[in-house]
């Protein structure tokens, strides 16, 4: 994409893949499933022609940038830690951070363990969610949705991969990126994921064109899904390792926003929000913007009004 650069940076012992592009403050964008730093581009090149210095990873296990074979080195320890590597080796002592779907949850991580290295946060779709001292994170998604919801179904090691394999790379893609239904997402075992239909097309909304799922399929043809899998078989780990963190509030100037027709909001997100629940634990919290007729992926289905949202709240730091 026109004015876009590329490099590769060290970061706590792996190689980042970082695409960025503007000049003056920067904004860190931290991407979700099954996405790339591509899913940023309008951001990317809106932020930088307002005076700002767009930077997207790849993040571990995603696209260009390396992917750990040992499954257990995707907890937000691990995560936290290459972004902080990112930003050192970028001349960064403070940024402002855009993080959607696990770039959300990377970025709530992130302003827990180092809230000196961010200046503000806006976050997209995923809220952050407090840490239950009584119950792992599985099993409470388990007993909420059952364990043919799609998080617990990726648990496994190979199975979803395989799965996936059969429906093949550009289908699964295509299904990921235009889901569009408040509902939770079910993958039922014995049945193929998305209940795909080799003989019919996936259709595209008018947001996303062939040519750009192209450049995703092209990259997880190389990569395959499971670094990026990693991060959800990584979530009882995280939950173990954030101990000394439980009660702990977000301490950062904080917008999100979330599409109404997003299946993380209609979880419990939706009364979380309304009970003032994300408000206790993110003090800070400025504003929530709950679009209507918005699905998951908001910054690709609404690009010029989640430009204006982010510009609108970092001008005023």
């Amino acid at each position: 994409m026109e004015g876009i650069e590329h490099r590769t940076v060290e970061a706590n012992g792996i190689k980042i893949h970082i695409a960025e592009k503007g000049e003056g403050p920067i904004i860190l964008f931290l991407h979700g499933f099954p996405e790339l730093w591509y899913t940023w581009r309008h951001q990317i090149q809106a932020l930088a022609s307002l005076g700002y210095r767009a930077v997207a990873p790849d993040l571990r296990g995603y696209g260009d940038s390396d992917a750990p074979a040992d499954g257990t080195s995707y907890t937000s320890l691990h995560v936290v830690g290459d972004i902080i590597g990112v930003l050192d080796e970028i001349g960064a002592d403070q940024v402002f951070v855009v993080g959607h779907d696990w770039g959300a949850f990377m970025a709530w991580y992130l302003c827990l363990y180092r809230p000196d290295r961010v200046k503000a946060l806006v976050n997209l779709s995923v809220p952050f969610s407090p840490r239950n001292p009584r119950r792992k994170p599985l099993e409470s998604l388990s007993a909420l949705f059952g364990d043919d919801y799609y998080i617990c179904r990726f648990q496994e090691p190979g199975v979803i991969e395989n799965e996936f394999g059969e429906i093949g790379v550009d289908r699964v893609l295509k299904h990921f990126l235009t889901y569009h239904d408040p509902a939770p997402l079910l993958l039922p075992k014995g049945k193929k994921a998305f209940g795909d239909d080799p003989a019919t097309s996936v259709a595209l909304p008018s947001w996303l064109s062939e040519e750009e799922v192209h450049y995703y399929t092209s990259k997880y043809k190389k990569t395959g899904f499971t670094g990026g899998l990693n991060y959800y078989r990584s979530l009882n780990r995280n939950w173990e390792l954030t101990a000394s963190f439980t009660g702990c509030k977000i301490k950062v100037p904080t917008k999100f926003i979330v599409g109404d027709q997003d299946l993380t909001y209609n979880a419990p997100t939706k009364e979380f929000i309304e009970s003032g629940g994300l408000k206790k634990f993110v003090p800070l919290l400025e504003d929530v913007v709950v679009m209507e007729g918005v699905g998951h992926f908001i910054h690709e289905e609404k690009p010029d009004e989640i430009n204006q949202h982010i510009y609108n709240f970092f001008r005023n730091f």
